[in-house]
């Protein structure tokens, strides 16, 4: 089986201590795309941060980690890039509907959510909950995206405030979409 880096790709404001993306990169070893804007996320800085990040592996395998606004930019940059057959499978958690009246006016820029296929394994994660996305849609979305689909039940935005802590199910859903698309996970080491 082939080994895989494995990126995380936080949303809007990143990802702090207590994030379950956060635990992975410390439990795991796993790499966070470090945007250079957190606060005013511009999605094709974004994006190219991202295509920096997966290139720098100088293409090894790659497994994606996103949440939130990091599946919106997960979402459009495979809509754009011609090196998506690096990236072999992707946990995509609590997917925001850019497109709501709420977010379209605070981010300006990322609407129309990307409605193409992904060229990858795919999982979408959901909660029933969320402030930022009603289910319908994040089911929608997971359709459009080709992604399987798992309802989280009343998890809320499932980020740090979810209580989720290490979230041992979502790094097994993870391991599982890396099995179907038959990569390891491995730890990413920092480029050189």
């Amino acid at each position: 089986m082939t080994v895989a880096r494995v990126l995380t790709v936080p949303g809007w404001h990143g990802s702090g201590a207590e994030h379950w993306q956060s635990r992975w990169e410390t439990l795991y070893g796993y790499r966070r795309v470090e945007q250079h804007d957190w606060a005013h996320p511009l999605r094709g800085d974004w994006n190219a941060r991202l295509e920096d990040e997966i290139l720098a592996g100088q293409g090894a395998p790659v497994v994606l980690v996103a949440h939130s606004l990091g599946c919106a930019l997960v979402a459009a940059w495979a809509a754009h890039s011609r090196n998506t057959r690096i990236v072999r499978a992707a946990l995509l958690v609590a997917p925001p509907d850019v497109e709501s009246d709420s977010l379209r006016a605070r981010l300006h820029g990322w609407a129309p959510m990307s409605d193409q296929r992904l060229p990858f394994i795919s999982t979408v994660i959901a909660s029933n909950d969320d402030p930022y996305c009603r289910l319908d849609r994040a089911r929608h979305f997971a359709s459009r995206w080709a992604s399987a689909f798992v309802d989280a039940g009343p998890a809320g935005h499932l980020n740090a405030e979810s209580g989720l802590g290490d979230w041992p199910l979502g790094h097994a859903y993870l391991r599982e979409a890396a099995g179907t698309a038959a990569v390891t996970l491995a730890p990413t080491p920092a480029p050189t």
